[in-house]
């Protein structure tokens, strides 16, 4: 009976006791755990990391295996918040749990915070404030890993973060820089520490930094580490960007936003397997300025794509698909000293980068190289503008409607790349480039055309080098360049046409043209890089226009063309030897001129010189630098409108002492046009007349030797005109004794000199030279009548005088062939007077006369003695002759030689004058009494 009774109880004590181990149980779970996390984690907070931490409440369910934490809260010592939580949910996998897995069948987070601070050191707050355990870790250095040991089997089938908020704080930068990422969701499902071969854990991220998101998912196994899914990153702002790519970028970023997309594979097991594919980057609005100091960006983007980015890590290759810019709007500038911004901004951020890591060394390069490939680039709608501040005066060049595309381009740079570039010059014209480049080695292939370019937007660059304004203008081109690096040095053609129209030139600040045509084509062109050599077949000029001042300084405008700086430069420098050049070669078949036209206004004169020298036609042919090279020259026009001008000849070789021989033949040119130049050099203007010109000119190196046959028909001066210039001599005799009875001028001028100097010039010396026979003329008048006369044997001086008999007026024997020269002079020269003065030596005639009278006393009987002593007392004038003696013979002298004249050599009585006698004419080295002549003009 008692057996039975202490049977019966052994169910009701083990129901009991299980009822209190269930109570227990459950008081520990309920009330005990929750009791002692709720002041064990804030003190493990604080002992581990120095935080002080807060939790709101802490549950547990024992039976559901679950814990339940709500508003935990830790400040650091700072007392500012570094991690919390609204709520925080454990539910353990009770199977798992007795298979030895530490199983979780759900981990909650809600609302979590962590703030992450990266330090000035580049450690973080967290590694900063942890506190190591002495006792743990010198356990730990005690111990000994087992190599064997399992790791620990961990399983989670549901991982869930909702709402949670990242805050990252910068402090590696002059200024902390704050990053708020809110809301971050995670979902993490099915994961587990072992390998599984028939399945994998899967997880999902999304975070937020305002507008700019992360979404991340995909599938992960741990043993081996395997993962495979797609990252996107959107909407990446400038802010964001800018902050963290400061050390590694040169430029200041202003605006932008970046999109990444890529699916993944990366696998870690004794080897790291990593390759991406599908990629997509895209950069919109871009914005970028290359200084911090530029008020706008300088660079801006609608958008830029690069599709198709693919990479394996192991192959070391990177693809790329097509580079889409849409668009870009780039200002490029350059200042004074010739720096060019974005340049300037990529040197100097290179030197600081230098200083700051001097041992940084790319150690990945001594593997094996990167790959890649890139189907091509594509730029459409583009605007590049160029601004240059270091010409005087400031360039501003923009290129519209830019498009380019290429072809595939891969890292080994040795494929050709074919390409294709359009644009637009904002100011007139489109260009246009066409072909295919290998970078490597480089070699080029290149169509190039253009038309319609506006040379006025070039003028700041042509004012470097030349004083020229470009009033209009535009220039065509058309043809092939080649270029190839395979051999040194490079070697390239260029082969085409090439056209200019419209041109018009200007001084700057001058309303007047300089230089203008309607077309200048050079077609074809065949250049050659090296050796240097430039040929032209043919080079056609369609109403060239040249407008030639000399202004009342005596300076010509085109002198002005030439800036005075380079002007001093080039004539300190020394002269180069010619086989300098010799290795430029250069050949033009054929030059045409068609309807050219050249204005010359000289100024210095007053009124001032105005012809022009119009309607020319012609060609020029054979010019080159290399020898033997005979060149041609035949040019037509007319000067004045109505004189006719010739101009042809040889031309040797360019740049050599090869002899040109040229000529030039102008007829009647109406000579008042010269007036001014009269005026100033003679003194008086040109009434009337006709001027020819045949000048042949032969000219070596700078030396010239040149003929200047010069005609002038029926010559009339005008009007006196006052100049101190003019030649102090009366130019009106020398004129009339230049001119024949056809009333014609006709004188040659041969001049001579070296081109080279300073102080020549062909005109000047051909004026000097014609005003210095004027006034030879006209004071040495029968040295020139001698010249002109061709007096066969008679010098000038001998045809200016006669010599007579002493005491006589008979001529000295050959003197009436003087008379006789003379007198066909006088004849051909109707407008010169000849003046007679007859004349006496007194000693010479009166002797003659004295002894005549003597003898004539004593019927021819004079005696020696008698003469004697009459000749001493006439000499020492005890004795004289009747005193209209002497007088009567110079008078009669004059007389005779007027009859001769008049009445056998038939001048006209109108061209002859008597003169008051002379009493004291000289003697001649015979003994001849001379009688002089003088020449006048009407």
């Amino acid at each position: 009976m008692a057996q039975s009774r202490q049977r019966s109880r052994l169910p009701r004590n083990l129901v009991i006791g299980l009822l209190v181990l269930i109570v227990l149980y459950s008081l520990a779970g309920f009330l005990l755990l929750p009791w002692w996390l709720k002041r064990a984690l804030p003190d493990q907070l604080e002992q581990r990391m120095g935080w002080q931490a807060d939790v709101g409440d802490i549950s547990s369910n024992p039976f559901a295996l679950s814990v339940e934490a709500l508003n935990l809260s830790a400040e650091d010592s700072d007392k500012v918040k570094v991690v919390g939580f609204d709520r925080l949910y454990i539910n353990l996998n009770f199977f798992d749990l007795i298979q030895g897995i530490v199983g979780f069948e759900a981990v909650e987070i809600d609302e979590p915070f962590i703030r992450l601070d990266l330090l000035e050191d580049y450690n973080v707050n967290f590694a900063r404030d942890f506190r190591e355990d002495k006792n743990s870790n010198r356990e730990d250095k005690n111990s000994k890993p087992a190599d064997d040991q399992a790791p620990l089997s961990l399983y989670v089938r549901q991982f869930t973060v909702n709402g949670g908020e990242l805050l990252f704080r910068d402090f590696t930068q002059p200024e902390m820089a704050e990053f708020r990422i809110t809301p971050l969701d995670l979902t993490l499902s099915d994961f587990a520490t072992w390998q599984r071969d028939d399945r994998s854990s899967d997880y999902h991220l999304q975070a937020a930094l305002g507008s700019q998101t992360v979404e991340w998912q995909g599938n992960l196994s741990v043993t081996p580490l395997y993962s495979s899914g797609n990252l996107a990153i959107s909407g990446v702002d400038h802010k964001t960007l800018r902050h963290f790519l400061a050390p590694y970028l040169p430029y200041d970023l202003r605006g932008g936003k970046v999109t990444v997309r890529s699916d993944y594979e990366v696998q870690a097991d004794d080897s790291l397997y990593l390759s991406t594919s599908n990629g997509r980057l895209s950069v919109d609005d871009l914005a970028v300025a290359p200084d911090t100091q530029s008020e706008q960006p300088k660079l801006t983007t609608a958008s830029i794509a690069i599709d198709d980015i693919g990479f394996d890590l192991n192959a070391r290759e990177l693809r790329l698909g097509q580079i889409s810019v849409e668009k870009p709007d780039i200002v490029l500038a350059r200042n004074k000293a010739g720096d060019i911004d974005w340049i300037a901004s990529l040197g100097a951020f290179s030197k600081d980068s230098e200083k700051k890591e001097p041992e940084a060394l790319d150690s990945a390069g001594a593997g094996r190289p990167l790959r890649w490939s890139l189907e091509g680039i594509r730029v459409s709608d583009g605007n590049v503008r160029w601004q240059d501040q270091q010409p005087d005066s400031p360039a501003d060049l923009t290129l519209e409607q830019l498009s380019l595309t290429t072809g595939k381009i891969n890292s080994t740079m040795d494929d050709p790349v074919s390409y294709q570039l359009q644009t637009a010059l904002g100011t007139g014209g489109k260009f246009s480039l066409n072909g295919q480049v290998t970078p490597q080695p480089f070699t080029l292939e290149a169509a190039i055309a253009g038309s319609g370019i506006l040379l006025a937007a070039f003028e700041p660059y042509l004012q470097e080098s030349a004083n020229l304004a470009v009033a209009s203008g535009t220039l065509a081109l058309d043809g092939n360049l080649n270029l190839d690096s395979q051999q040194d040095p490079l070697t390239g053609t260029f082969s085409g046409t090439a056209e200019v129209s419209g041109l018009n030139l200007k001084l700057p600040d001058s309303r007047e043209p300089l230089v203008s045509w309607q077309t200048l084509r050079l077609a074809p062109i065949e250049y050659n890089v090296n050796p240097a050599r430039l040929e032209i077949s043919t080079v056609t000029f369609s109403q060239p226009a040249i407008n030639l001042v000399r202004n009342t300084n005596s300076v010509y405008n085109v002198e002005q063309i030439i800036r005075r700086s380079e002007a001093v430069g080039n004539a300190t420098q020394p002269k180069k030897d010619a086989s300098e050049d010799a290795q430029f070669i250069f050949r033009i078949g054929q030059l045409m001129v068609e309807k050219g036209e050249l204005d010359y206004t000289d100024r210095t004169l007053d009124p001032a010189f105005t012809t022009t020298l119009d309607q020319l036609n012609g060609t020029v042919t054979g010019l080159s630098n290399i020898s033997p090279q005979q060149g041609k020259v035949s040019v037509k026009g007319r000067m004045g409108r109505g004189a006719s001008v010739e101009f042809d000849g040889t031309i040797g070789t360019l740049g050599t002492e090869e002899t040109s021989d040229l000529k030039l033949t102008m007829k009647d040119l109406s000579l008042p046009v010269l007036s001014p130049y009269f005026g100033r050099y003679l003194g008086y203007g040109v009434d009337s007349g006709k001027l020819a010109l045949n000048l042949d000119y032969k000219i070596t190196g700078s030396r010239i030797d040149a003929s200047n046959q010069i005609v002038m028909d029926r010559l009339e001066l005008g009007r006196a005109i006052a100049s101190k210039q003019a030649v102090d001599a009366p130019v009106k005799l020398g004129l009339a004794l230049l001119r024949n009875s056809a009333g014609v001028i006709e004188v040659n001028l041969p001049i001579s000199g070296d081109m080279g100097s300073p102080d020549f010039s062909v005109g000047q010396v051909v004026m000097r030279a014609f005003v210095n026979l004027l006034a030879k003329a006209a004071t040495s008048p029968f040295s020139v009548l001698g010249s002109i006369a061709e007096l066969a044997g008679l010098s000038g001086e001998e045809l200016g005088q006669v010599n007579f008999e002493p005491g006589k007026i008979k001529l000295a024997p050959g003197e009436a062939e003087k008379l006789a020269a003379l007198a066909d002079a006088l004849l051909d020269r109707p407008d010169l007077l000849l003046n007679i003065r007859g004349g006496v030596a007194p000693s010479a005639d009166g002797l003659v006369l004295l002894r005549n009278q003597l003898a004539a006393g004593q019927n021819g009987k004079l005696s020696e003695q008698d003469w004697e002593k009459a000749r001493k007392a006439y000499l020492a004038g005890e004795r004289a002759l009747a005193p209209e003696a002497l007088n009567n013979l110079a008078n009669a002298r004059a007389s005779e030689l007027e009859e001769m004249l008049r009445n056998t050599h038939k001048v006209p009585a109108d061209q002859l004058f008597m003169l008051d006698p002379s009493r004291d004419a000289k003697l001649s080295d015979d003994g001849k009494v001379i009688n002089g002549f003088t020449l006048d003009i009407r």
